[in-house]
């Protein structure tokens, strides 16, 4: 975790922290192990405690590309939270993980029967994993595809190069 990279547990209220981690089993997964792919059911949501997570998406042709790595206290999967509940990406772990595993539809049923818990939950899973995850990805589409010769754009969001 960095300033960049708040952890998740951190960015959310105490009381709500607290509720939430009641709802957790701890897991662990070896190094190359596939977690999920794109287009399956998201049904469940990790908060990573050790190792890290590659996120990529497929590209007919040539396999999966990496987008983001993740690693300690940060969110692994978003999409649970809205329909239709499917991945946007796929994961695969680069190095031995142990990681909070979340039952999705147990956790809507949390946020459904408590609207505080529920705003606090959404909007830390907004602020914390969606946000940054489209800045990143924003970034990584700029390195890619800039004008060739140009140095990779890193200015702040919403300003032009």
């Amino acid at each position: 975790m960095t300033a960049d990279r708040p952890d998740f547990f951190g960015a959310l209220p105490p009381a709500h922290r607290d509720r939430l981690r009641t709802l957790a089993r701890e897991v662990s997964f070896p190094a190359e192990l596939r977690i999920f792919d794109e287009g399956g059911p998201a049904d469940r949501f990790w908060v990573i405690r050790s190792g890290t997570v590659a996120l990529d998406v497929y590209e007919p042709g040539r396999g999966a590309a990496v987008v983001e790595t993740l690693g300690d206290g940060e969110l692994l999967g978003w999409s649970w939270l809205f329909e239709p509940y499917h991945w946007h990406l796929g994961a695969r772990t680069r190095a031995p993980v142990t990681a909070y595993e979340f039952d999705a539809e147990q956790v809507r049923g949390a946020i459904d029967a408590d609207p505080a818990f529920g705003l606090a939950v959404t909007r830390c899973v907004a602020a914390v994993a969606i946000g940054r995850r489209l800045r990143a990805a924003r970034l990584r589409l700029l390195d890619l595809y800039g004008a060739p010769g140009r140095e990779p754009w890193t200015g702040a969001a919403g300003t032009a190069p």
